[in-house]
């Protein structure tokens, strides 16, 4: 079994689901009292959060880079960034290591083309849905990506950002964010990335029509697929 290096604490609500789902993926793979060999490095996501409202994205590469870097000094044989956002920078992540980087869209964008679907609506913090880098990597597979209009993004990106990583839930939200998504499906959405990866904690498949994709569950498959293979 190779080790999965993971950068953590964005926010370290979703840490705890991507710890839990890495470890329940191994054991269900191999059985008996096997768990996942990992190397967490968990940041302080105040910093992040700070960087990301101004967009420098060159400072949050420093933070994330050297996080990165001890990971893989640490021994790690692959590296997860924990967050959708933070792939907005992947490409330098993964100029500065010499183990891979398990790109959360490039996942997704796999397991959406196995559905067979062409069309998805695109939910997270308003970085991951109004720029390129995740939908490129859906193009790449000739699938189609919506996004809600500019109040629901606004909605949506206040909800992650100063209830989830707070780690409030609210059912009040939950029912916004199910009106957001029936909106999207009048709109042609045959199915729904859930980009951020605490929008699983609050949206779970049956409560929504058309298929969820959980970026979270997706993204710890492919990282446990290539440390198995």
């Amino acid at each position: 079994m190779k080790t999965i290096g993971i950068i953590g604490g964005l926010t370290w609500y979703s840490t705890v689901e991507y710890y839990k789902l890495l470890n329940q993926i191994v054991n269900e793979r191999l059985g008996g009292a096997h768990a996942a060999k990992l190397i967490l490095y968990s940041v302080d996501f105040a910093e992040i959060k700070v960087l990301t409202e101004k967009q420098d994205w060159a400072g949050i590469a420093v933070i994330i880079c050297s996080a990165a870097k001890k990971i893989e000094q640490a021994g790690a044989d692959c590296m997860m960034i924990g967050a959708n956002t933070m792939h907005k920078i992947a490409d330098e992540v993964q100029a500065a290591i010499n183990i891979p980087v398990i790109h959360i869209a490039a996942a997704t964008a796999a397991a959406i083309e196995k559905k067979g679907l062409k069309k998805v609506a695109l939910l997270g913090t308003k970085y991951t849905m109004q720029l390129d880098f995740y939908k490129n990597k859906l193009a790449e597979k000739n699938i189609d990506t919506i996004i809600p209009d500019e109040a629901d993004i606004e909605y949506i990106n206040n909800s992650i950002y100063n209830e989830f990583s707070n780690g409030l839930f609210l059912p009040e939200t939950k029912a916004q964010y199910l009106h957001i998504i029936h909106k999207l499906i009048k709109e042609g959405a045959e199915g729904f990335i859930l980009g951020c990866t605490e929008i699983p904690i609050l949206i779970k498949q049956d409560d929504c029509p058309v298929p969820v994709f959980d970026t979270g569950l997706i993204h710890a498959t492919a990282a446990v697929d290539y440390a198995l293979n």
